[in-house]
């Protein structure tokens, strides 16, 4: 049967100050999606992707057990087993690991979809039409691993890339073979890369049978296995939550591509297959990456939030306003001369740079208070 499992447990400090441990970016309600008056979180638009293509009961959001009140809060369907909370993050081999184990426990064909929290793809028949291209060809063949391809829209540095091989027969011709995963290039190698038309931006979503990624983690990563086992193992029973406390905070912390994709790559017992997605993709990490979700006006500025905001003689702007209300008013924010700048308000903290330093930001949530984290 088909599970799905999505990843929310990204710190995402790139976001801060809006982004904190108490509430990261994935459950921050800063999106909009057609058709609803306020805003919602990457975590809903995720979730709400799901629908027809994999049943409510057998979907789970992987995320920090801290989060799991404000989780059931937004997203009621989500409770229970329906949440698998990591006592801490232990990167996502662990996370995957987590999900097929606890699937394959009770389902010995299960095969589960991975996906990630904090990006915004659309149109949702488009993902949907794609995942289950990939669900249909890892159900034929469960030694598949399927991974996803973006189709690229500039040569971006940022993220790895998948390199297109040959078609897989019986499916059409968004089905591939992985020739390579490439990590994040240099401009004139990903400039390469996007004229050629044989390479795609790697989405980080996977679709594989729980069997079989739990016999690679075993060969690839045998301590991670073997600690998500005993979980496995506890699971229905009493010691759950004791084993849980005890072993996961001990599994060694590594990527699924680097810990299982890469060694996969080499491995011929099984086979690393593509699916192009031609949609749009919005990795939501950064300041700048937000602002593409926000209409910009003729002077090129972009606003959002709760207070009030003054331009003059200001253009290509990003003005982010988080403060709490009060008496019919938000905190004003005044723009006087200024050209490509970020400008993130909320209650305790205000962040001010210029959109090309957006990486930087970083330093400053390093050297912030730890009650501003």
């Amino acid at each position: 049967m088909r599970y799905a499992t999505i990843m929310a447990g990204g710190a995402g400090t790139r976001l801060w100050p809006m982004s904190r441990k108490a509430l990261p970016k994935q459950l921050i309600q800063f999106v909009f999606r057609d058709g609803q008056e306020g805003p919602c979180s990457l975590l809903e638009l995720a979730a709400a992707r799901l629908d027809g293509l994999v049943p409510p009961e057998r979907r789970v959001i992987c995320t920090g057990e801290r989060y799991r009140g404000e989780i059931e809060r937004v997203l009621p369907d989500f409770a229970g087993e329906r949440i698998l909370g990591e006592p801490e993050g232990r990167d996502t081999i662990n996370a995957v690991g987590f999900a097929a184990a606890v699937f394959g426990l009770h389902d010995p064909d299960a095969v589960f979809a991975v996906l990630t929290a904090d990006h915004i793809i659309e149109p949702d028949e488009v993902f949907r039409d794609a995942m289950d291209v990939g669900f249909r060809m890892v159900e034929q063949d469960p030694r598949r691993l399927v991974t996803f391809a973006i189709k690229p829209t500039y040569p971006a540095t940022g993220f790895g890339y998948v390199q297109r091989g040959d078609g897989v027969e019986g499916f059409d011709a968004r089905a591939f073979g992985v020739r390579e995963f490439k990590e994040k290039p240099d401009l004139e190698t990903a400039t390469r890369y996007v004229e050629s038309g044989q390479y795609g931006w790697n989405a980080g979503m996977f679709i594989f049978h729980a069997r079989t990624f739990m016999e690679l983690l075993g060969k690839y990563a045998p301590e991670n296995a073997k600690g998500l086992e005993r979980i496995a193992a506890s699971w229905d029973t009493p010691d759950r939550a004791r084993t849980l406390e005890e072993v996961y905070p001990t599994l060694p912390k590594t990527s699924v591509d680097y810990g299982i994709m890469e060694p996969a790559s080499r491995d011929d017992s099984v086979s690393i297959c593509g699916v192009d997605m031609d949609l749009r993709w919005l990795d939501v990490g950064s300041w700048p990456a937000y602002a593409e979700t926000i209409e910009a006006d003729g002077a090129g500025n972009r606003v959002r939030g709760t207070g009030d905001t003054v331009m003059v003689d200001s253009t290509d702007n990003l003005v982010i306003t988080g403060g709490t209300r009060k008496e019919g008013h938000g905190h004003t924010v005044a723009l006087v001369g200024c050209e490509g700048l970020i400008v993130v308000q909320t209650d305790d903290a205000t962040l001010i740079m210029p959109a090309e330093r957006a990486q930087d930001v970083k330093k400053a949530h390093e050297q912030a208070r730890n009650d501003l984290k």
